[in-house]
């Protein structure tokens, strides 16, 4: 029997409200509907990101529903100093075994030793390079990127004789052809949420393709500029004005023009000191918009690559320029997986003094240090699954990591790194590891929320720490903490009340105390009105007056606070009364036992920290709304054993509405029936959700789901529900979710 199929329209119309959970008939059939390979893996009808091979593709390109999956969350997270200022920035070229690895499973893969990217607070821009014509930076990398206040890129590049004929077919006519060109690419990062590209001919061109070219970066950089803010086009040192292919490893009168025409200029690797001489001329003013190219894999003539790289940044910072890393994944495709995480650390800590951070601006801050991976994974302290998962849109705010230990003192000392073993929440943590020796108070590690300028003194440390103040947030007066290591840089205006939390734990005997603190800008302009220990006791203050109703955000989000959690967790949370501050700086403060005097070890894993406006938790929570099930494929599954049917595998793709700008991600789940319910009736006892996902869209594919077959004259059921979780990182109940139940039955013989 052929199966009918429905349009979604045809759906919607169709279901069946019960209990305002919509309701879907599928009969069963083994015909699968198709779905286009681009932007679905052909085996498992994934959904993946994808690449365009040739100009006919490129200009034949339409934004389509089904790129719905490819689609970034949005723009970069407001950041301090921005982009434009002028600052020396630093530049990651990611090519990696050429691209469109197991980044490209948009909702995520089981790949047992992925590349983890997780040093954002050093970069400024990020290049998805591949050797397709087009590369689409994989939405997970954008949104990772995004988060973190970094801009991303993607790539268009021609190469050898084939790339000849593509550039004389869109460059050497009239200006309608390589105004279509731009057209599209502008279009394409408009439409996908990522930054701008990197043009990259690396191929000969003829005199009208070549005279052509500086027209066509023009019109392109104008164009961003006018449909992405702060887009940026950069070109790649390859042709000459004369249209000869000729690296130059400098930029000079032979390719000033292509630097004229566009936003910056990324050099070829094989420079030497006079050549970044000889550029200071050359650039003027825009030194900041060169790049110079740096290959980490050493190949050819270069100052400095490999555990060497600082020789070159070295070089590159002394003239004030900027830096482009090209392949940094070396320390992964090189060296043992094994030490990935090690070398990786070691890589960039080799590089941290010539890679100023930038800072993030925005409310609610919440990280709980997930890298996007992990062998397990884990929702607020509660194992949810076991086995590998790479998912890089799950990718947190990530810290600075590194070992630094307290002057003249060669005893005490703090070292912070990801660890995998346990998470509070996602797949892992922040370890810190320290020692406070004798006659020493305490030691911390900060999240420092601001450049020295922000405070408004002379820009030296000792006036910086002159006019801060200083708050401590703990039950305990504690001593101020000896100056440790930022974890974060932030520069976020305060509220005139904030809330904080720390989810953390104590490992092994160590009787350390743990605490956070923060400073504040400009103390002769900042008050600090009042702190208080918040609890799930007293949920019901939000300010010196006692709230008979809390509004329901703020009930959720102290539900946890001050008490022992699952897996030896602890959360701490605090409402911070502020006028006219700029928060600075948080400390998470390790203080020795009272009456000891000896030299203290501990080991701290950070589960979260969060700061929040208190005005967001007034404001009500959208509801998830108008879940639809579309796309279904159906397949038969082996039998479980004689006298058992054989099973099925479901696959089908949810929809749902939500306003994105309030949600960090969704939790998709399920519930599964024995395969006799009835069509007017529920499951006949609650059931626990399955985890199946994460969405970071209105949209989530589902993939080979084994349900029960249904019985002859019975409908199956299964359940779907949609969790969003706020930015302000609290659960939400499960009967505030978004449901869809799909109700199946076998084809008539």
């Amino acid at each position: 029997m052929k199966r009918r199929v429905f349009s979604l329209r045809e759906q919607k119309e169709q279901r069946i409200e019960e209990d305002q959970e919509a309701v879907f008939r599928e009969v069963v059939s083994f015909t699968p509907d198709p779905l286009p390979d681009r932007y679905y893996d052909k085996d498992t009808t994934k959904p993946i990101s994808f690449y365009l091979s040739s100009l006919e593709e490129l200009l034949a390109w339409t934004p389509d529903v089904e790129e719905g999956f490819n689609v970034a969350l949005g723009p970069p997270e407001c950041r301090q100093p921005p982009l434009s200022s002028g600052r020396p920035r630093t530049l990651i070229c990611h090519d990696m075994m050429g691209g469109y690895l197991d980044d490209k499973f948009i909702q995520g893969s089981a790949a047992q030793t992925p590349y983890s990217f997780y040093h954002w607070q050093y970069i400024d821009i990020f290049v998805y390079f591949s050797h397709h014509t087009v590369t689409i930076p994989p939405v997970s990398w954008t949104n990772a990127a995004h988060r973190h206040g970094v801009c991303m890129l993607g790539t268009f590049i021609t190469e050898w004789k084939k790339g000849e004929q593509l550039c004389e077919a869109f460059l050497a006519g009239d200006a309608r052809s390589h105004q279509a060109v731009a057209d599209q690419l502008v279009l394409m990062a408009q439409f996908f949420r990522f930054d701008g590209w990197l043009i990259n001919i690396e191929n000969s061109l003829s005199l009208a393709a070549v005279g052509n070219l500086p027209h066509f970066l023009r019109y392109l950089t104008a164009r961003l500029h006018q449909q992405v803010p702060r887009g940026l086009v950069l070109w790649y040192d390859s042709v000459v004005s004369s249209g000869q292919l000729r690296w130059q490893d400098e930029l000079n009168q032979q390719n000033r023009v292509f630097f004229d025409s566009c936003d910056g200029f990324f050099t070829n690797y094989n420079w030497r000191e006079e050549h970044l001489e000889r550029m200071l001329g050359q650039a003027g003013e825009r030194l900041a918009d060169v790049y110079v190219g740096v290959d980490v894999f050493a190949r050819g003539s270069v100052v400095g690559g490999r555990f060497d790289t600082d020789k070159s940044l070295e070089l590159i910072r002394k003239h004030g320029f900027s830096a482009a890393l090209f392949a940094p994944g070396w320390v992964y495709e090189c060296l043992e997986k094994a030490d990935f995480f090690q070398n990786q650390d070691k890589f960039w800590s080799l590089l941290e003094r010539y890679l100023p951070t930038h800072s993030i601006c925005s409310l609610p801050f919440v990280t709980s240090f997930c890298l996007g991976m992990g062998t397990r994974r884990v929702c607020y302290g509660q194992e949810e699954a076991v086995g590998p998962w790479y998912h890089p849109n799950a990718q947190e705010i990530q810290p600075l990591f590194g070992e630094h230990r307290l002057e003249g003192d060669g005893r005490g000392w703090v070292k912070t790194h990801c660890c995998l073993a346990d998470a509070w929440n996602g797949g892992s943590s922040l370890l810190i590891r320290g020692v406070i020796p004798p006659k020493v108070g305490n030691v911390a590690v900060s999240v420092q929320e601001s450049q020295l300028s922000a405070c408004g003194c002379a820009g030296t440390l000792q006036a910086f720490s002159s006019c801060r103040s200083e708050v401590v947030l703990t039950e305990q007066p504690a001593p101020l903490p000896v100056p440790g290591e930022r974890l974060f840089s932030l520069q976020v205006p305060v509220p005139p009340k904030i809330f904080l939390s720390l989810v953390y734990k104590l490992e092994g005997p160590s009787a350390v105390g743990v605490a956070l603190e923060l400073t504040t800008g400009d103390a002769g302009s900042c008050h600090v009105g009042g702190i208080m220990m918040l609890n799930a006791e007293t949920s019901s203050r939000h300010s010196p007056r006692p709230l008979r109703v809390p509004p329901t955000k703020l009930a959720r989000w102290v539900g946890r606070c001050g008490q022992q959690l699952s897996g030896g967790w602890v959360q701490r949370c605090y409402e911070v009364s502020l006028r006219g501050c700029l928060l600075q700086d948080l400390f998470v403060s390790f203080s020795r036992p009272p009456g000891s005097q000896e030299e203290e070890n501990f080991t701290c894993r950070l589960g979260e920290i969060q700061v929040v406006d208190a005005n967001s938790l007034l404001a009500p929570l959208p509801q998830v709304q108008a879940v639809t099930i579309s796309h279904v494929r159906w397949q038969a599954a082996a039998s479980e054993g004689e006298g058992r049917p054989a099973g099925l595998r479901l696959s089908c793709t949810l929809h749902w509405s939500y306003l994105l700008p309030h949600v960090r991600c969704f939790r998709v789940h399920c519930c599964r029936g024995t395969g006799g319910g009835s069509p007017g009736r529920g499951l006949s006892e609650p059931e626990k959700p399955t985890f199946l996902g994460l969405a970071f869209i209105n949209r989530y594919r589902i993939v080979d789901l084994a349900v029960a077959p249904a019985g002859p004259g019975r409908d199956g059921r299964v359940e779907f529900l949609v969790e969003p979780v706020p930015k302000e990182g609290f659960l939400v109940p499960r009967a505030e979710w978004g449901r869809a139940a799909m109700l199946y039955s076998m084809p008539r013989t």
